[in-house]
Formats: C-alpha cells, sequence, structure tokens
C-alpha cells in the first residue's frame, strides 16, 4: 500500500499536461493508425509474420521475452514459474514489442506519429492479463485465502465508484479526513472576502515576528489547503514557527456564470490580498510564493507591478512553476497542436468553465496504469480499499476552471509570452519579466515529470533580477513542495557558490552540490535575509478594517464542484 501511495503521490493532477488535448486529437491518432495498418498490407504482414514468430516460441517454450524490471505488474513468482501464466504474460509482451515495432516503421510526421504512439499504449496497456481476475494471480490468490470475500468487496467498491465517484475508479479513502479538523488545522481567520478569493490570515505561534509578510497564491485548479495539509506537512505551520507573518489566497470554485473571469480579473485580487496584507502589518513591501499555476498567475502580477513602477513586490518564491515552456516537456506536450489548442479554447468558451471531474479523468488517462490500472487491480480485483492518504485525499478534492482564465493560459502557452519582452499584452499591460527586479527563489523536483525541472529552471534566465537561487528537490511534483524536515530520504541540490546562474541546466548541475534533508530550512534562512527586522507579534489576526471572519481554512474550500 505505502507504495501505491508514493507513486500516486507522484501524480497529481495539474493544468500544464492537459491544455490543447482533444478528444479529435485522440479520435485523429486511431484514424490514421487504421489508415496505416490498410495502407501497406506487406509491412502489415512483415510484423505479423515477426509476432507469429514469437507466438511459435512461446508456444515451443523457447520463448526469452521478459518484462521490464521496472514493471511491477509482472513480480508474482507464478508469472516465471507457472508456464501457464508464464505464457499469458509472454503472449502479451510480444504484442506490446510488435506493435512497438510497428509503429517506429510507420512514416508519419513527428505529431502524428507521438499521438499513434500514446494511443497504442492507452489500448495495450488496457490490454494486460493483470488487469484481469482471470490473469492475475495475485487477485486469484487473494480470492482464495479470502473464501470469495476479496471479489464481493472489489464488486462493492465498483459498484460504489459508479454511484459515488462518477465512474472514476477511486484513487483515495476519503472517509478519514476532515477539513478543518485533521486537514488545515493551523489557526487563523478570512480576513478578506470577495466574490473571487479568501484571504486567511494565520495565527503567529512566536512572540515575534518579521516585519515583511509571505502570500501564498495557489493553484486555481487545486484548493488552497495543501499549503497546510497536516501538522506535519504543512508549510504554513512551518512559516509560522519561525516568525513568518502568514497570508493564503483561497480561491472560489467557479461556476458556470463565473467562466468570464480571466488572469487579469485574478491578478487584481491578488493585488486586492497585497493591499490588505500591507494595511494589516503595516509592511510596504510583501514577499509572495506560488506554485504551478498559481506560479504563473503570480509572474503575470510581478510583471504588471514592474511595469508600473511599484514596489509592493518584496522577495518571490515560484515551485514547481514552467515559464517557458517546451512541448517536449512532458508525454502530453508532444501531442498538442495548433488545431488542437483551437479547439480546447473554443470548448472552453462554449461551456463556462472546465469542470473538475473532467480535468481529472482527461489526467489519469494521460497515465493510465498510474492512475487506473493500478487502483482497478488494487481496489476492484484484491477488494482492498485505496490508500488512505492526505495528498490524494487533497488531489481528489477537485476543482473548476474558468474558460476565459483557460483561454488565457492557452494564450500564455502558445505565445510564450514569458519570454518575450513586452510583445504580449495581458492584465492591462504587455508582459516583460526583464523589468522584474525582486529576489527570487525557484524550486524544481527531480522526479517531476508534470512540470519537469529542467523546465522550471528555465524561469532562472527570464527575470531581471540579479538574485536568483535555484533549488533542485529529491523528488516529484507536489511532493517536491511537501518535503519537510525529518523525512531520512529527502534531498536538494544547490549551486556551489555565489554568483550568476548558468544559462541552461545541465551547466547547472555540474556546479552544484548535493544537501542531504529538507529544503524548507534552506528557504526560510532565505526569507528570513527578506523579511526585514523583527517586532512583537500581533494579538490577533486582521485589523478594524479587515476583521477576522469564518475560521481558517475559510468557507470557500468548502465548495464542491
Amino acid at each position: 500500500m505505502a507504495k501505491l501511495e508514493d507513486e500516486a503521490a507522484q501524480n497529481t493532477s495539474a493544468l500544464r499536461p492537459l491544455i490543447g488535448l482533444t478528444r479529435e486529437d485522440i479520435f485523429g491518432a486511431v484514424a490514421v493508425l487504421l489508415r496505416e495498418t490498410a495502407s501497406d498490407p506487406a509491412r502489415l504482414m512483415r510484423h505479423g509474420q515477426a509476432m507469429g514468430q514469437d507466438m511459435l516460441r512461446i508456444m515451443t517454450g523457447k520463448s526469452e521475452l521478459a518484462p521490464d524490471a521496472k514493471d511491477k505488474r509482472f513480480r508474482d513468482p507464478a508469472w516465471q514459474y507457472n508456464p501457464f501464466m508464464r505464457a499469458g504474460m509472454q503472449y502479451y509482451l510480444a504484442v506490446q514489442k510488435g506493435a512497438a515495432k510497428w509503429l517506429d516503421e510507420l512514416e508519419l510526421d513527428a505529431l502524428e506519429k507521438d499521438r499513434a504512439r500514446f494511443v497504442s499504449t492507452i489500448i495495450i496497456d488496457s490490454l494486460a492479463p493483470t488487469n484481469t481476475l482471470a490473469g492475475n494471480p495475485t487477485a486469484q490468490k487473494r480470492l482464495i485465502d479470502s473464501g470469495g470475500l476479496s471479489l464481493m468487496k472489489g464488486l462493492k467498491n465498483a459498484y460504489n465508484d459508479m454511484i459515488h465517484n462518477k465512474g472514476l475508479v477511486s484513487q483515495v479513502d476519503k472517509r478519514p479526513f476532515r477539513i478543518g479538523e485533521n486537514v488545515a488545522t493551523s489557526k487563523g481567520a478570512v480576513v478578506l472576502r470577495t466574490e473571487m478569493m479568501e484571504l486567511i490570515h494565520y495565527a503567529p505561534t512566536t512572540a515575534e515576528v518579521y516585519a515583511v509578510p509571505q502570500l501564498t497564491i495557489p493553484p486555481q485548479i487545486n484548493k488552497m489547503y495543501i499549503n497546510d495539509l497536516s501538522p506535519e506537512k504543512s508549510v504554513v505551520r512551518y512559516q509560522l514557527d519561525h516568525g513568518i507573518q502568514t497570508f493564503v489566497i483561497s480561491w472560489k470554485n467557479p461556476t458556470k456564470e463565473q467562466g468570464v473571469w480571466g488572469i487579469a480579473d485574478y491578478v487584481r485580487s491578488c493585488r486586492q490580498a497585497m493591499d490588505a496584507v500591507s494595511a494589516i502589518t503595516g509592511s510596504k513591501t510583501v514577499n509572495v510564493s506560488a506554485g504551478c499555476s498559481g506560479g504563473q498567475t503570480a509572474a503575470v502580477l510581478a510583471s504588471q507591478l514592474a511595469s508600473e513602477g511599484s514596489a509592493q513586490l518584496g522577495a518571490l518564491t515560484l515551485m514547481v512553476c514552467v515559464l517557458h515552456p517546451m512541448q517536449s516537456d512532458s508525454e502530453a506536450g508532444s501531442l498538442i497542436s495548433k488545431h488542437g489548442l483551437a479547439l480546447a479554447r473554443q470548448r472552453a468558451s462554449k461551456a463556462g468553465i472546465l469542470k473538475g471531474e473532467d480535468l481529472t479523468r482527461t489526467f489519469a488517462w494521460l497515465r493510465p496504469n498510474d492512475l487506473i490500472w493500478n487502483y482497478v487491480v488494487n481496489n476492484y480485483l484484491m477488494g482492498e480499499d485505496p490508500p488512505a492518504f492526505d495528498v490524494l485525499f487533497w488531489n481528489a478534492d477537485a476543482t473548476n476552471l474558468s474558460s476565459s482564465l483557460m483561454g488565457d493560459f492557452l494564450t500564455l502557452f502558445e505565445t510564450l509570452a514569458f519570454t518575450r519582452k513586452g510583445d504580449v499584452e495581458m492584465a492591462g499591460h504587455r508582459i516583460d519579466l526583464s523589468k522584474v527586479t525582486s529576489d527570487l527563489f525557484i524550486l524544481g523536483g527531480v522526479t517531476d515529470h508534470i512540470t519537469p525541472w529542467k523546465a522550471t529552471y528555465r524561469s532562472t534566465q527570464l527575470f531581471g533580477s540579479n538574485q536568483v537561487t535555484y533549488v533542485l528537490s529529491q523528488s516529484g511534483h507536489m511532493q517536491a513542495i511537501l518535503n519537510p524536515p525529518g523525512n531520512p530520504k529527502a534531498k536538494y541540490y544547490v549551486q556551489k557558490g555565489k554568483g550568476k546562474l548558468p544559462p541552461t541546466a545541465d551547466e547547472w548541475l555540474k556546479g552544484t552540490e548535493e544537501v542531504a534533508g529538507s529544503w524548507w530550512p534552506f528557504w526560510i534562512e532565505w526569507l528570513h535575509a527578506r523579511a526585514g527586522a523583527k517586532k512583537k507579534a500581533p494579538a490577533q489576526v486582521g485589523d478594524k478594517a479587515h476583521p477576522a471572519l469564518d475560521p481558517a481554512p475559510g468557507t470557500y474550500v468548502m465548495e464542491a464542484c
């Protein structure tokens, strides 16, 4: 179960892999496969003969086909020692091998070939014998050992998913978690509420605090309590315990009528939050941290403030955020076309919002072995409950995305707006990160396939800042952020000595040193150096103009899709 938790935690949802990927593109890839199958019978015959030879070797016990050592589906000893199971596995591997060779020979352009490979992988993964009771020896043993109870429990789990989880296989047991009770428990209150957001001011836990406060801008497609998941994994609690005055925005889950909210509206809300933070703390500057799509919002905010000559933005922290995307950054990136981007924009505009469950479903099918078949086996064939894991509980608490914001994110992706100085207009100004001179702290994750670390590193070259620090955490997407002290396996990489960061990630990596432990202490020391002098902690949250309303984590996080 621990391995299932760890693997799933590396696959938390994010916007970046979803943009511009449409069902027409997927169906088109299927059509291409059918066309190529019919267009060259000789090629098909040749590959069919090669597969037939593999089948003959399997039937005569002479096949040496074996699964990849990392393929956990075939680890049961029965796949090696039971001749029928071994043959079934090898038939599947022969199909997998034959399809891969056939695809390599298809005369397609790079985009069509990537799509064809993507679709064929989904199809072949679905045909794995381990996905069925008849072809899964581990599930068969569980059936016998439990006297049939595992099958009954699995059927019950499948029924519950059909009725209560909109047909999606459950990735988490939500029952143990209660927001505000054992999740998101740090003390504080909403001190500002607008149509779009709630601003939460967390109560200090130290006698003294640093003068410059910290505002966190969360992603718009996930809820803010990832920053305060549990006392052990709470970025909020860690900041408070180290004297940082901590504020977090909580976005409202938009409805169809609120699909007009675009990046300009979200940036305006961020500025309202900054003004409130400044008024409450008496600080003219506000340090900002943001992750994933919240980081893109923060970058537009920083650019807008710089264009006005405002000095309100202090230090800026960007976590697992890509500002300079390339299509090769992820599996889905190579599938995106201009036609797909146009269709995605049109469809989102017509619908008003992208529903949270649709985003979750799309993301799951990008990595079906990790996010679908893993759970089919665990929940349905083995009759186990999915893991009760706080990160997965947060990930399953889906939110909608407004169509206008989706369109703006598509524009940022299409135009590479952050890389072009003043060429792209958005949020009432021309985006130019070279004018942003705030000190920067940028975080990437070694095994992050959603926002690959080399893509996050490219952000170091976009800003006009003289002080840029890049840290590479030894983990995946959200786990790179939720990496508190105490994890014996934790480590991170930083540049040796001081000086300007090199232009490429590969050059940077050559000049780094490995540091054991969490990167949080390193970051908090960096923040302290940019948080001003210490002063007496306030006796209460908010002020007369911003009185405490509902207790943290507020009311907007309670809204479901």
